[in-house]
């Protein structure tokens, strides 16, 4: 007989079909400061991700291990892909959001809003119409360990859409502090972390819900509660279901906002991300330390549906 693992909290039976009794949480690089924004690139067999306090970006691959992809990162935080395959992070250095190109060189996507600096960029993702849709809380303003010390010259922690040809706007200006976000598969809703109560007790610990019309968001109120720590960076499978990090693991919930279960985690996780050579890896920044487990499932981004 077969036993459930201990990393393993199964609520429902729908979580049951996601992941195994035989997977494993395992260790793939250790050592660091606070981990986040692991991205995949499977055309390249690899997991890039942020280390955020010793500004790198580092680069894990089965074939080659650990090695660091750019060394004076400025603080980067949260990765994503456009639909052309290039990355796109958010740094809190310099205050923007940046892409990779090609040829290794950076261009500036967005810095500013009405004139003044953004706060710190945190998250960011990319939707199939080319818009890159971001969120900017203080964190990285907030003291000297994830950015530089700085007052904030926004006046709110917006969530801001720039499409790719276009001007920067403020999609939702009502949180405490945005955080991670993702996009349902079909592009129809738009989630997003609130995770004020990192500074906040008073906050509540939620994932919001909105419907996308275009390019404008419609508030459907809170779609789930965490209820260890708080939410921070989040992803969609294929069918649905959310999956965010939180003080104990990452959390998973079915389309109507029901936790299915845990995948439990030593460390507070920061982030996650779908990928690996055959698309059902999850990958899980941690503290100090990035995680790998199997699950039964697909990411809702295209490049984390298996190798190529």
């Amino acid at each position: 007989m077969i036993t459930t693992p201990q990393h393993l909290h199964i609520l429902d039976d729908r979580f049951a079909a996601l992941v195994h009794p035989m997977s494993t949480l395992d260790v793939i690089a250790d050592g660091f400061t606070w981990t986040e924004g692991p991205v995949w690139f499977g055309d390249h067999d690899c997991l890039l991700f942020s280390d955020i306090p010793s500004q790198r970006i580092l680069r894990w691959s089965e074939a080659e291990g650990l090695s660091v992809f750019r060394a004076g990162s400025g603080f980067n935080n949260g990765n994503t892909r456009d639909r052309q395959g290039r990355l796109v992070g958010c740094r809190h250095g310099a205050r923007d959001v940046v892409r990779t190109e090609f040829d290794g060189s950076l261009t500036v996507l967005a810095n500013s809003f009405g004139g003044k600096r953004l706060n710190s960029p945190n998250d960011v993702v990319v939707s199939s119409d080319g818009a890159v849709w971001f969120t900017d809380p203080t964190y990285g303003i907030l003291s000297n360990f994830e950015g530089y010390r700085s007052d904030p010259e926004q006046p709110s922690r917006n969530v801001y859409r720039l499409p790719p040809a276009g001007e920067l706007t403020a999609v939702v200006t009502d949180f405490v502090q945005p955080n991670g976000l993702c996009f349902s598969p079909d592009e129809k809703t738009l989630y997003i972390a609130e995770s004020g109560s990192s500074h906040d007790a008073s906050v509540p610990a939620v994932i919001r819900k909105f419907a996308v019309d275009g390019g404008s968001l419609r508030d459907l109120g809170v779609f789930a509660t965490i209820d260890k720590g708080l939410p921070d960076g989040l992803r969609c499978d294929v069918v649905g279901n959310v999956w965010t990090s939180a003080a104990d693991g990452v959390h998973c919930f079915a389309p109507d906002g029901k936790l299915l279960g845990k995948i439990l985690v030593p460390q507070v996780v920061s982030n996650l991300c779908f990928g690996g050579r055959d698309g059902q890896r999850l990958f899980i920044t941690a503290t100090r330390a990035v995680y790998r487990v199997f699950v039964d499932i697909h990411g809702a981004e295209p490049w984390t549906q298996g190798a190529g």
